[in-house]
């Protein structure tokens, strides 16, 4: 249980770090609509990924709910241009996996 902890603390600091260095790095649009349609996914996935400090508190509901609702924002990261699709899509990743991690090991207790 205890190594458990020790993953679950080291995954979200990597991701938190992921998070905060990526911020600085988003490219701004000039289409008004396409900005609007940025927004919609983009506060989804501060939403979700937003909940990784949490995880290990999270019940087996709750985490897979998230990672249904990963699963949903795959196919809306995919439409962006090529470098955000990099960037975001390695991030949503990296959410979903902590997410199964941490599902995976609670169901296993």
């Amino acid at each position: 249980m205890h190594k458990l902890k020790i993953v679950v603390v080291v995954l979200v600091f990597g991701i938190s770090f992921l998070l905060l260095a990526s911020e600085g790095k988003q490219v701004k649009l000039s289409l008004t609509g396409v900005a609007y349609a940025q927004t919609d996914w983009k506060a989804e996935f501060e939403a979700v990924c937003s909940k990784t400090q949490d995880s290990a508190a999270l019940s087996p509901e709750e985490l897979k709910n998230l990672i249904d609702r990963c699963d949903k924002l795959r196919p809306l990261i995919e439409k962006l241009d090529e470098t955000q699709r990099k960037v975001y899509l390695r991030r949503l990743q990296m959410c979903r996996d902590l997410f199964a991690f941490v599902l995976e090991s609670k169901e296993k207790k």
